[in-house]
């Protein structure tokens, strides 16, 4: 059994996540943390994570990246597995998650979705095959009330593409402002955001002639809070280290 405390406990996310968590018998909530301390079902929720009463195995957070130091503060002192959920986190934030790894377990992906990695793949194999030859431009588009842009998950496909191609590409988010052709070297990364898109995300491939779209598009919020209480259960017992979805993956074949 993971025992898990849920960070953000009382927003959107983190409600679907107790939902979820309340249907499997592997793992269960022990408590929640968040600024609105009402609770909803059978555990309590605190404001802070120095407030918890008991330790669990693993926190999950789907918050907000101000929670992240006094999150990080809390697991290093306590040696508890975290999986970080939350997006729009700056260079400094991630360099910080990256050093608390080489001393606890720590589970980090920009998108929790299983479809999302496989997404990832296909674009470093499509990356490979068509090299220079094609543009590649990425499109991701969000419900009206995301405030970071573009997604975390875009930029961790812009990544992973340009790692795939010797990191020779530049990454160019407004075109208005330009009047010039595009150059060879970019990687175009469009936000769109309006209504209640769960989230789309399109990797274009565009040569002469031709043009390759690789596609995934969330109905539910819940692929997302599926993927965080596998990554949750995944993470207990683990040593320290970053992991990530191909971790799980790797995993669960």
């Amino acid at each position: 059994m993971t025992n898990i405390v849920i960070c953000g406990a009382n927003g959107k996310m983190g409600k679907v996540i107790a939902s979820v968590i309340s249907e499997r018998n592997d793992c269960k909530v022990i408590a929640g943390i968040d600024i609105n301390t009402v609770a909803y079902a059978d555990f309590p929720i605190y404001p802070k994570a120095d407030d918890l009463q008991i330790k669990p195995d693993v926190i999950i957070d789907f918050s907000h990246p101000s929670v992240l130091e006094g999150l990080l503060n809390y697991c290093l002192s306590t040696g508890t597995a975290v999986v970080l959920a939350t997006t729009g986190y700056n260079e400094e934030q991630i360099s910080k998650i990256k050093k608390a790894a080489e001393q606890i377990p720590v589970f980090f992906t920009f998108n929790m979705s299983l479809g999302i990695n496989l997404l990832v793949k296909l674009a470093k194999t499509a990356a490979e095959l068509l090299g220079d030859q094609f543009d590649i431009e990425i499109v991701e588009k969000h419900h009206n009330q995301k405030i970071d842009a573009p997604s975390g998950t875009a930029i961790m496909l812009a990544n992973s593409i340009n790692e795939t191609l010797d990191n020779k590409y530049q990454y160019v988010y407004d075109r208005h402002s330009q009047r010039k052709k595009r150059e060879k070297n970019e990687i175009g990364i469009h936000a769109v955001r309006g209504g209640t898109i769960v989230g789309e995300h399109d990797v274009i491939f565009a040569g002469r002639d031709e043009v390759i779209t690789l596609s995934h598009s969330a109905s539910s919020k819940e692929v997302f809070a599926v993927g965080s209480v596998n990554a949750a259960v995944f993470l207990k017992g683990k040593g320290a280290g970053l992991y990530d979805m191909a971790a799980l993956v790797n995993c669960i074949q």
